[in-house]
């Protein structure tokens, strides 16, 4: 009787979270007071990966989520038309004609996955070899922009990282990142952390807040010294004049007409390639460009 009771103490107490170790108890360190713990390990993980993989630096690509591939965005503008076209005559088209404007932007903005895809393809296979990879992109790891940018690296038997986060409604990986480089994060600050440790060029198509967000913090830590100066490239003038109006922050006093410097616009992934190649200069003849290795 006495030893059943025994047993019985014994399975409690194995079976108790302070029995755990704590590096196997989630409930601890999903705590507050873990929460520097958590910090280091976001930035240890990626950090530790991106060594054993030898990525010696990075191109961080930027833009919107919902920008389609072309093929896609002309299939979805032709069955918005079509849905107007067999709305019966005397009925409310309004929101039928509203869903052939969005589609129309869908495809005005759909070239800017075919320029992403080519630009990650171009300096993919230019700097990725066995003994040290220059220039491996980097996205958000989701789909639009960020897929066509990790398209491209795959496209051309390259390596690509991608760099999730967890949000309310859960981020899907896009298939084309490398496996061992798709990295979840919890916290953003170490997200974008990871962004720009290597970052040798920031590259930014026409996107929403979470663009806007990290080009405008890039632009800060450059623009305060707290970051080298690299090429940050904005695809799209028409679209960032609108969005970001630099000239109207240096009219202000807001900014200085240096700063205004600090962005380049382009229209094609090879206009972008010869920006990073007029930047790093071009030290071997059959290379678009030649990137130096960074002190990190």
């Amino acid at each position: 009787m006495q030893e059943t009771g025994t047993t019985a103490l014994l399975q409690a107490i194995m079976s108790s979270a302070a029995y755990k170790l704590a590096e196997s108890d989630t409930d601890f360190l999903a705590l507050d007071e873990l929460r520097a713990v958590r910090l280091m390990l976001e930035f240890l993980k990626p950090d530790m990966t991106m060594r054993e993989h030898r990525i010696n630096s990075t191109l961080v690509v930027f833009g919107s989520a919902r920008i389609l591939p072309e093929k896609q965005a002309r299939a979805l503008l032709e069955q918005a038309e079509s849905e107007l076209q067999a709305a019966r005559p005397g009925t409310d088209t309004g929101s039928l004609e509203q869903a052939v404007n969005a589609a129309k932007r869908k495809l005005h903005y759909a070239h800017y996955y075919e320029q992403a895809r080519t630009f990650s393809e171009l300096v993919s296979c230019q700097f990725q070899h066995s003994e040290q990879r220059d220039f491996v992109v980097v996205t958000g790891g989701g789909p639009g922009i960020m897929m066509a940018a990790n398209q491209g690296a795959f496209d051309v038997d390259c390596e690509s990282i991608g760099l999730n986060i967890t949000l309310p409604h859960e981020q899907q990986p896009n298939p084309y990142i490398t496996p061992e480089l798709a990295f979840r994060f919890h916290y953003f600050a170490l997200r974008k952390m990871h962004f720009l440790l290597r970052a040798r060029a920031l590259v930014a198509f026409p996107g929403g807040y979470g663009t806007l967000d990290e080009l405008v913090e890039a632009l800060t830590l450059v623009q305060t010294g707290k970051m080298e100066a690299i090429p940050i490239i904005l695809f799209g003038r028409s679209f960032w004049e609108k969005v970001l109006d630099i000239p109207f922050l240096v009219a202000e006093g807001m900014i200085d007409a240096a700063d205004a410097e600090l962005v380049t616009y382009v229209e094609t992934a090879q206009e972008a390639v010869e920006v990073l190649k007029n930047h790093y200069g071009d030290t071997c003849g059959h290379c678009p460009v030649m990137i130096p290795r960074p002190a990190l």
